[in-house]
C-alpha cells in the first residue's frame, strides 16, 4: 500500500493554486498532531504547522470572546466525561468522508468503513420485515381500513398492530404514555422474559426506555451521590459506564478481565478491588457485568455467573446486568443465561438481592439502533426506593412509542403457524449465522498478523485484539502526544478508510495495547477489509520495526 508522510520541516505551498486548494482541504481533516500521517498521493507534501496555525488563531479568538460560557465555567464533570466510540478518530473519519465526495481521486480508498460502533443497519443490515410492518401499521392506522393492506402486509402483522393499538390510550403513537411504558407492552415483555427464564416477571418491574443507555444513566444517577460512591466496572469496559459515572460524580472501581483466560472474570479480583476501594473510603454500591461482553466478546459460563451473584449477595452490592447482546452467541459450547434466572435458580428472591437487567432493541439480530428502544427490569428494591426510580422516569415523561412497540415485538416475535413465522426465522437465522462467519473470518485474519493476538469471538458484535507495538511506534506516539494504540488506529484510518476504536478508550492492563473492531460490515466486504488491514499492518510494522 502506498505510504505518504507529512514533511514538517518544509513548505511547498508555492505550487499552483489548485495544489494549494487541495492541500488545505485535505489538511482540514487531519488530526491535530505532529506525528507523520499518510496523505493522498495527489496532494502535495505540506507543513502541518501551517494548518495548526489556523486552528490556533481560532483558539485565540475564542479566548478573547465575551460570551458568558467558557470552557473554565462549565460543569467540570462534563470535561471528565469521554466516550471513545464516537471520539476523535470518528470525527476525523467523518471529515474524510465529506472530502471523499468531491475529492475521491486523492485517496487510496473509495469509502470509509465504520467498524467503531455496533450500528448494524448503517452497514447494510436490513430490518426484520414483521417488526417494521407492525410498526408501520401502528403509526399509519388508516392503512388498517384499506382493503389493499391485506395484500401488502402479513395477516399476523395486521392482527398484532390491532392488538397493540388497543393497548395504547387513544390509539395514538404520537401521544405520551405512562412513564414506565405502555402497560400492555410491558405485559408482553414480561411474558417473553418468563418464557426465556422460567421464572415469573412482574410487569410493574419493567421500565421501558429510549435504549439501554438511559436506563443505565438512571440507575447510576440513583446510586451515586459523590466521589465516595463507587461502581465496580470491568476493564475493558463499554465507555458509557465510565462516562456516566464521571457525569454523576462517582468513582469507577476497576476490575480487570483476564485476557489470558478468554477475558475471564475472577471473583478473587473483585474481592481485592472492593477491599482496596473501601480502604480509601469509597462505598462500593454496585457491580456492572456485561454479558456477552463489550468490547471483549466473551460469554460467561453459568458457574461463573453463580459465583458473581453470590458475591453480590455477600457484599451487599446491586448487580447491574448489561445483557443487550443476549441474542449474539456464536459458539456451540456457550449459552446465554440471564442473571435473573441464575439468581432465582440459587433461591434468591426479591428480599435477597438487588438486581437490574438491561435490554435493547439496538443489538441482537434486529439492530434497530435509531428507533431507540429498550428496557430495564428492576428487582430487589424497597417500595420507597422504587418510588424514586419511578420519579426519575417521570422526568423524561416517557420513552418513544416506536421503541416501546419494537421492544415488545423483540420479546414476542412470530410463533410457529403465524403467517410471518417462516420468513422471520429465515431473516433471524440468516443474520446471526452470517455474524458468526464474519466474526470467525476476522478473528483468524487478526491472529495471522505479526504481533497481534485475538481471543475467540464467542458473542456480542466485536473483536478486541491485542497489538504488541514496536518500541519505535510507541516513541512516535509519545512524540505525537497520543496513546500508542490511538496512533495505530489513526494511521489505519488514513491509509485504509477503516474506523476502529483504540483500546485506551475502553481501559486495558497498563502496557498493553488493543483496538475494538465490529464484525458488522456486510459479508461481501469482509475480504476487502481483511486485505486492507493486512497490507496496512505489514507496512506499519516494517516502518517501525525495532
Amino acid at each position: 500500500m502506498r505510504r505518504f508522510l507529512i514533511n514538517q520541516g518544509k513548505s511547498l505551498l508555492d505550487n499552483t493554486r489548485r495544489q494549494h486548494h487541495t492541500t488545505r482541504r485535505f489538511l482540514s481533516i487531519l488530526p491535530s498532531t505532529s506525528a507523520p500521517v499518510p496523505v493522498p498521493s495527489r496532494a502535495p507534501l505540506v507543513s502541518l504547522s501551517r494548518f495548526l496555525s489556523s486552528t490556533s488563531k481560532m483558539a485565540a479568538s475564542d479566548s478573547a470572546s465575551s460570551l458568558p460560557v467558557t470552557i473554565d465555567s462549565i460543569n467540570p464533570k462534563v470535561l471528565k466525561c469521554e466516550y471513545a466510540v464516537r471520539g476523535e478518530i470518528v470525527n476525523i473519519a467523518q471529515k474524510l468522508q465529506d472530502d471523499l465526495k468531491s475529492n475521491k481521486d486523492a485517496y487510496p480508498f473509495d469509502e470509509i468503513i465504520y467498524c467503531n460502533i455496533g450500528n448494524p443497519q448503517s452497514l447494510g443490515q436490513l430490518p426484520i420485515k414483521f417488526f417494521r410492518e407492525v410498526l408501520a401499521l401502528c403509526d399509519h392506522t388508516s392503512l388498517l381500513d384499506e382493503s389493499e393492506t391485506h395484500g401488502l402486509f402479513s395477516t399476523d402483522s395486521i392482527d398484532r398492530a390491532w392488538k397493540i393499538l388497543d393497548q395504547i390510550p387513544g390509539r395514538a403513537t404520537g401521544a405520551y404514555s405512562h412513564s414506565q411504558g405502555i402497560k400492555g407492552l410491558r405485559d408482553t415483555i414480561a411474558a417473553g422474559m418468563e418464557a426465556r427464564d422460567g421464572f415469573p416477571v412482574d410487569p410493574n418491574d419493567i421500565f421501558l426506555t429510549d435504549g439501554a443507555s438511559p436506563a443505565i444513566h438512571m440507575m447510576l444517577q440513583l446510586l451515586l451521590s459523590s466521589e465516595k460512591d463507587g461502581i465496580l466496572c470491568p476493564i475493558p469496559q463499554y465507555p458509557l459506564y465510565s462516562a456516566s459515572i464521571a457525569l454523576n460524580g462517582g468513582s469507577l472501581v476497576p476490575y480487570y478481565l483476564d485476557e489470558a483466560t478468554g477475558w475471564g472474570l475472577e471473583i478473587s479480583d473483585l474481592k481485592k478491588q472492593v477491599e482496596e476501594a473501601r480502604s480509601k473510603g469509597i462505598a462500593v454500591r454496585a457491580l456492572v457485568v456485561i454479558n456477552p461482553g463489550n468490547p471483549t466478546g466473551q460469554v460467561l459460563a453459568e458457574e461463573n455467573q453463580r459465583d458473581i451473584v453470590n458475591f453480590c449477595k455477600q457484599e451487599g452490592l446491586v448487580l447491574l446486568a448489561d445483557e443487550v447482546y443476549q441474542e449474539n452467541v456464536y459458539v456451540s459450547d456457550k449459552k446465554f443465561h440471564s442473571f435473573k434466572k441464575v439468581a432465582r435458580s440459587l433461591g434468591y428472591g426479591e428480599k435477597d438481592i438487588s438486581l437490574v437487567s438491561f435490554q435493547s432493541i439496538s443489538k441482537g439480530y434486529y439492530g434497530e439502533c435509531g428507533k431507540r428502544g429498550g428496557y430495564m427490569e428492576v428487582t430487589g428494591f424497597t417500595s420507597d426506593v422504587r418510588e424514586q426510580i419511578y420519579k426519575l422516569a417521570t422526568v423524561n415523561l416517557c420513552s418513544n412509542i416506536s421503541g416501546q412497540i419494537l421492544a415488545s415485538l423483540v420479546m414476542s416475535p412470530p410463533k410457529p403457524g403465524d403467517d410471518s413465522y417462516d420468513s422471520y426465522i429465515a431473516e433471524r437465522d440468516g443474520i446471526l449465522t452470517s455474524m458468526a462467519r464474519r466474526a470467525k473470518t476476522l478473528e483468524e485474519a487478526l491472529n495471522n498478523l505479526e504481533g497481534v493476538t485475538c481471543n475467540r469471538a464467542e458473542g456480542a458484535m466485536y473483536l478486541f485484539p491485542r497489538i504488541d507495538l514496536p518500541q519505535k511506534a510507541i516513541e512516535a506516539a509519545e512524540t505525537a502526544n497520543t496513546a500508542p494504540d490511538a496512533f495505530y488506529c489513526k494511521r489505519l484510518l488514513n491509509a485504509t478508510g477503516i474506523v476502529v476504536v483504540p483500546g485506551s478508550g475502553f481501559g486495558q492492563v497498563p502496557g498493553t495495547w488493543h483496538f475494538r473492531c465490529t464484525i458488522l460490515p456486510q459479508e461481501e466486504k469482509i475480504p476487502d477489509i481483511v486485505n486492507r488491514l493486512t497490507e496496512f499492518h505489514k507496512s506499519f510494522m516494517d516502518e517501525f520495526r525495532n
